[in-house]
């Protein structure tokens, strides 16, 4: 896989944010940083790194008919808005639940996602929850607690390599998920099992809901600390679709990591206003509200 069209990659990214910027200023809260620093990472996996199928049309979300238990089987999962399934593609993996207004935007920029959709976010009786779930557009299963989708992902990667498919695994994660153990016992099974089909990609972003990683508990030497684990580790530009798509193109016999090293401000200059907390953004005044309207509007 090589990037076909960088220009529809970058369209993407910059769709992305823009998107997330008119959504928080419309309802004053939003994961905008997410925005700022996962474009990139979000509109590779969908602008062709993954190998999913198109869709004929955007999707409508589906109405919350219920979890999966043992009498609801009938469910349906977000992973309906990544295309046909099959052994020979790709499956994709969402795991901080909190970007999922930015996963949202990802699946309205590559139409796989009805724009009307975001009419519904956060409501009763919709699936286009705040946080993510495995009835919400492009996540397959629930993944929180914090850090349980790479779990999840190896185990999908392991029956993929059993019955001999080969699609590969990609699994989305955000830093502040390194703070957590199962990230580490997962990243040392899939090494274990040598699961050459497990790609993750993550948005090194430095912030997690309490401020600065810094600040909380350090994760660094991130590289060299899943180098030990046995796994193949990229550092990139996470905001370089060049760097991206090397990295995630690149032959391995191990399971991969890119960690994508991003800016969390990238295109929203006046969010540093706000720093160092900014994980989430609830407008403090009506006058900084306006201040984001009035970037938005002039935002070409």
């Amino acid at each position: 896989m090589t990037i076909e069209n960088k220009a529809e990659v970058e369209a993407i990214a910059h769709g992305i944010r823009r998107r997330v910027l008119e959504h928080t200023v419309l309802n004053n809260g939003g994961y905008l940083s997410q925005a700022c620093s996962a474009a990139e990472i979000l509109a590779s996996l969908y602008g062709g790194l993954a190998k999913i199928t198109p869709l004929e049309k955007p999707l409508d979300p589906r109405p919350f008919l219920g979890v999966p238990s043992e009498t609801f089987k009938s469910y349906v999962t977000g992973a309906e808005f990544h295309g046909r399934q099959g052994p020979e593609l790709d499956r994709i993996f969402m795991s901080p639940a909190h970007y999922a207004l930015v996963i949202y935007a990802a699946l309205i920029e590559t139409k796989r996602l009805s724009e009307s959709s975001l009419e519904k976010f956060n409501k009763d009786g919709s699936t286009v929850e705040m946080i993510g779930a495995e009835h919400s557009p492009g996540f397959e299963t629930t993944t929180g607690s914090l850090a349980q989708a790479l779990s999840q992902a190896s185990g999908v990667a392991m029956a993929r390599k059993f019955k001999k498919e080969t699609g590969n695994v990609w699994v989305f994660m955000s830093d502040g998920e390194f703070q957590e153990g199962q990230t580490w016992e997962a990243l040392a099974a899939s090494s274990y099992h040598k699961l050459d089909n497990l790609k993750v990609i993550v948005d090194v972003n430095k912030n997690q809901c309490d401020g600065p990683m810094e600040s909380v508990m350090s994760i660094e030497p991130l590289k060299q600390r899943v180098e030990s684990f046995g796994w193949d580790v990229s550092v990139v530009d996470g905001n370089s679709i060049d760097e991206i798509f090397a990295a995630g193109t690149a032959k391995t016999d191990k399971p991969k990591i890119i960690l994508c090293y991003t800016d969390p401000i990238r295109d929203i200059p006046i969010l540093q206003e706000r720093a160092p907390t900014l994980h989430y953004v609830r407008f403090s005044s009506p006058a900084e509200r306006e201040k984001y309207k009035e970037f938005l509007e002039a935002w070409v």
